[in-house]
């Protein structure tokens, strides 16, 4: 036997709109899962419903594991669309039978759907803020507008959103609203909606788009890292519609080129507003230098430059082979000058240097080993 986990609900929407239908059924055998649509006015007479129906408005999604689950997704809804929509599950081996009856072979579980005509609203156009720094941009002020002509429902309240995020204290009761940016600057800019409620409909809605030119906010100006490590770059930017990211080398004044990924070491992450090129196990040969990341939008572009250092692994003993460079050719000086001595001012001393050597040798030692104490006095 099959029994249901999850039923469909029912709902009442817009035309326009979309709506998503869920139907949970668990058994064994592993039960059938078909969707039925009737007309609010004739609920004798169902149809099946197929996967691309209705010009391909209808969707139809089922996936089994431990259950069955089923979705049911109808978009663009229009006024024919409104109905009683019947999820039927079966795991009888007759259930496609023709002879047998539908009423016993199937379980089903029902919703309804309600679709209104979606409510005239008249909304401002779109604006484009101009570049920042562009003359008179900042006292430039904007008026974002909406007006709702006509509703088979009783209004009553309005307010706007940016970016699906209300905007406090925009709500109001009027049926004609305004939202007002006083200073647009580019971090303004979005997808703006006025939202308009009712007694006993959904809510409505129209956008407005207040576009501008990528603004970029937050970059690495340096990156510095050691041969062999990863390195993370990264720019952040404001400005709508979200940017198209991509980044190059700067090879000279001006001059561009694609990075070259034949390695596999470099990889790319963008979404909306942020990017971030990551270089695996850098090489101090081909990997430094000058990245740039590139946002576009249709209003405008902008670049940004990150400089990328790489260091050597002897890096940290550069230090100490320049000092021991110099004693060494402190060294060599010396025993040149010993050398270069009267026979008869040579020491008899047979040691390995010269009194002075000897002398110069005995100092250096034990400035060693004094730590690193020691080496300043070497340094000094």
């Amino acid at each position: 036997m099959a029994g249901f986990v999850k039923s469909p609900m029912s709902e009442t929407k817009l035309t326009g709109d979309a709506f998503e239908l869920y139907c949970e059924v668990v058994g064994s055998p592993v039960p059938e899962i078909q969707w039925w649509y009737a007309d609010i006015n004739r609920v004798d007479s169902f149809k099946q419903l197929w996967d691309g129906a209705r010009k391909r408005r209808v969707s139809i999604n089922t996936a089994s594991g431990a259950n069955v689950v089923s979705v049911l997704a109808i978009g663009r809804l229009t006024l024919e669309d409104a109905g009683i929509y019947e999820c039927r599950a079966s795991n009888d081996p007759r259930r496609n039978d023709m002879r047998q009856n539908p009423a016993i072979t199937w379980i089903r579980t029902q919703a309804t759907i309600s679709v209104l005509q979606r409510p005239r609203i008249n909304a401002s156009d779109q604006e484009i803020l101009p570049p920042r720094g562009a003359p008179g941009s900042p006292e430039v002020p904007i008026t974002l507008q909406c007006n709702l002509t006509h509703s088979h429902s009783a209004h009553q309240e309005s307010f706007w959103m940016k970016n699906g995020v209300e905007i406090s204290s925009s709500r109001s009761q009027r049926k004609h609203t305004q939202f007002r940016l006083s200073k647009p600057r580019t971090d303004d800019s979005g997808e703006y909606m006025c939202v308009y409620t009712f007694k006993s409909a959904p809510n409505a809605n129209a956008s407005i788009e207040v576009k501008a030119a990528p603004e970029i906010i937050g970059h690495k100006r340096s990156e510095n890292k050691k041969e062999g490590e990863n390195a993370t770059l990264y720019c952040k930017s404001v400005g709508y519609p979200h940017p198209v990211w991509s980044w190059r080398r700067k090879v000279g004044r001006n001059s561009y080129i694609d990075i070259d990924n034949s390695s596999g070491r470099f990889f790319i992450q963008s979404r909306e507003n942020f990017t971030e090129l990551s270089v695996l196990h850098l090489d101090i040969s081909s990997d430094p230098g000058e990245y740039v990341c590139n946002a576009s939008n249709p209003v405008g572009f902008k670049d940004s430059l990150t400089v990328l250092r790489v260091r050597s692994h002897l890096a940290p003993l550069w230090p100490f082979l320049g000092v021991l460079a110099e004693i060494i050719i402190l060294v060599v000086i010396i025993v040149v000058y010993e050398k270069r001595k009267r026979p008869e001012d040579m020491s008899d001393d047979p040691g390995c240097c010269g009194d002075l050597l000897h002398e110069r040798c005995s100092v250096f030692w034990e400035d060693l080993s004094q730590g690193s104490e020691g080496w300043e006095a070497v340094l000094d």
